[in-house]
C-alpha cells in the first residue's frame, strides 16, 4: 500500500508502523514483518462483479473449512501474532459462522478488518461489528449509482452499499471505501472523490487492477489513465489538507505509485521529499510485499503469496498450520517461497541485476522493488520480468537500459 496522505502531506497515519517502520510496534526492518493475512472465508457472493479475482457467484462451493478447522486457523494466527487479519470472500457476511469468526478472532486479540460489498450490513449487523471491536470495515464501491450497479452485476447494489456505510457510521464503526481502478470508472474519479467528501468517508483504498479471475477479462489502465487517476487523487488530498479535512487515502497493488510520487516531488521541490523517500525505501515496495508482508488463505484452506496469486500454492491449513507453512515448514512449497522472498532478501543491486525489461535499469528500483510481482508473474511467466502496470516513461525512470531482454 502507498499512503498518499502520509507521503504527500507528512501527516502521521494509523498503520505507519507496518508500512514505514514509524511509531509504536514497528518492525526492525521491512523484511522482519509478519504478514497481513487476507482470508477468503467463503466464495459465495450475492453479487457478480466484473473484476472478481475469485470468480464468485450466488451458489454454494464444496470444500470450505469447517467451524472446527476455522477455529484452529484463528488460534494459530493469533499465536503467530500476525499484525492484521482481513476477512474477505466472496461476500464474507454470507458465511454461516461469520459473527462466530469475528467474535473468536477478536477475543484472541487479532486486529480484524472486513472487506465487504456492504449490501448486507443492516443496523443490527453494524452494531455487532462495533461490539466485537472490529478495527475497520472496507466497503467496495466502483462508481456512483448505475455505474456501480453495472460493475457489480445487480441493480440497487449502490444504494444498498451506501446504506451499509451509513449503518456503520451510525454506530461509530470505523469504515472506508475500497475501489478498483479500471476503464469502467477512472473517467469518473472526480465524482467518486466528491462522494467521499460528501459522505464524510475517512479512509479510501484505490486498487490498481490485477488481471485475475473475472478481472482477467478487463484491461489495466494505460499510462495516461493511471497518471490522471493519481494526479487527481493527489490534488484532492492537497485540498483536504488545506481545508483541515483529515482523510486517509491509499493506493494498493502498484508500488510504482511511490516512485511517481517521488518523481513529482522532485519536480515540484516538495518539502516532504526527503521524508517520503526514506519511508518508501524502508518499505521496499514490491520486493517485500507478496509472500512476505501479505499472504492469503483461500476458501479451501490453500495458502498463497497474496489473494490474487492463486496458481501458487504454498500449503493447506487443513493439514499444516499457517505459521508452519509461512516459516518454510512445507518441504514441497519451501523452494517456491524462498524464490519469491529472494526478491526481498537480496540487496537492491543484486535483485535488480536479475531483472529484465524496464525494471532492470530503473532508477526507482529501491523505492518500487520492481512493481507488483504478482502482476509481473502473470504477464511474464516468472518473477523477474517487469510489471506491465508501471506508467512512468522511460525518461522518468532515468534508464538508458530501459528494455533489457530476458536472458536464456
Amino acid at each position: 500500500m502507498i499512503n498518499i496522505t502520509r507521503l504527500w502531506t507528512g501527516e502521521a497515519q494509523p498503520a505507519d508502523n507496518l508500512r514505514y517502520g514509524q511509531g509504536h510496534g514497528s518492525a526492525s526492518s521491512s523484511r522482519a514483518r509478519k504478514p497481513i493475512v487476507v482470508w477468503n472465508i467463503t466464495r459465495t457472493c450475492n453479487l457478480r462483479c466484473v473484476h472478481c479475482y475469485s470468480d464468485s457467484m450466488a451458489q454454494q462451493y464444496p470444500g470450505e473449512l469447517s467451524w472446527e478447522q476455522i477455529q484452529d486457523v484463528i488460534k494459530d494466527l493469533a499465536a503467530y501474532e500476525v499484525p492484521s487479519l482481513l476477512l474477505s470472500g466472496g461476500e464474507p457476511l454470507i458465511h454461516p459462522h461469520f459473527f462466530d469468526i469475528v467474535d473468536y478472532a477478536t477475543e484472541l486479540g487479532l486486529k480484524l478488518t472486513i472487506s465487504t460489498n456492504g449490501t448486507l450490513i443492516t443496523p443490527e449487523k453494524a452494531a455487532l461489528l462495533k461490539k466485537a471491536n472490529v478495527a475497520y470495515v472496507g466497503i467496495s464501491l466502483d462508481g456512483i449509482g448505475a455505474i456501480h450497479d453495472e460493475f457489480r452485476g445487480k441493480k440497487g447494489a449502490f444504494d444498498a452499499a451506501v446504506k451499509g456505510f451509513r449503518n456503520c457510521e451510525d454506530v461509530g464503526q470505523k469504515t472506508g471505501l475500497r475501489m478498483t481502478l479500471t476503464r469502467h470508472n477512472v473517467a469518473n474519479i472526480e465524482r467518486i472523490l466528491d462522494f467521499i467528501e460528501e459522505q464524510g468517508i475517512q479512509r479510501t483504498c484505490f486498487y490498481h487492477l490485477v488481471p485475475a479471475g473475472r478481472g482477467s477479462e478487463l484491461q489495466v489502465l494505460d499510462p495516461a489513465e493511471s497518471r490522471h487517476a493519481i494526479d487527481t487523487i493527489i490534488k484532492r488530498v492537497e485540498h483536504w489538507q488545506t481545508t483541515n479535512q483529515s482523510r486517509e487515502v491509499l493506493t494498493v497493488t502498484q508500488p510504482a505509485d511511490g516512485a511517481y510520487l517521488l518523481h513529482r516531488m522532485e519536480q515540484e521541490n516538495h518539502p516532504n521529499l526527503a521524508q517520503a523517500r526514506q519511508l518508501l525505501n524502508w518499505n521496499g515496495g514490491g520486493a517485500n510485499s507478496s509472500g512476505r508482508a501479505i499472504s492469503n488463505i483461500d476458501t479451501q484452506g490453500n495458502v498463497h503469496p497474496d489473494q490474487f496469486w492463486q496458481d501458487v500454492q504454498l500449503g493447506n491449513v487443513k493439514k499444516t498450520p499457517f505459521s508452519t507453512i509461512w516459516e518454510g515448514g512445507n518441504p514441497l512449497s519451501a523452494p517456491i517461497l524462498e524464490e519469491i522472498r529472494s526478491i526481498g532478501n537480496l540487496t537492491n543491486g543484486q535483485r535488480q541485476a536479475l531483472m529484465y525489461g524496464r525494471c532492470a535499469g530503473c532508477k526507482w528500483f529501491s523505492t518500487c522493488g520492481g512493481g507488483f510481482r504478482t502482476r509481473s508473474a502473470f504477464a511474464n511467466g516468472d518473477l523477474w520480468g517487469s510489471d506491465p502496470g508501471c506508467y512512468l516513461s522511460d525518461e522518468e525512470i532515468g534508464s538508458e537500459m530501459a528494455h533489457i531482454e530476458k536472458v536464456g
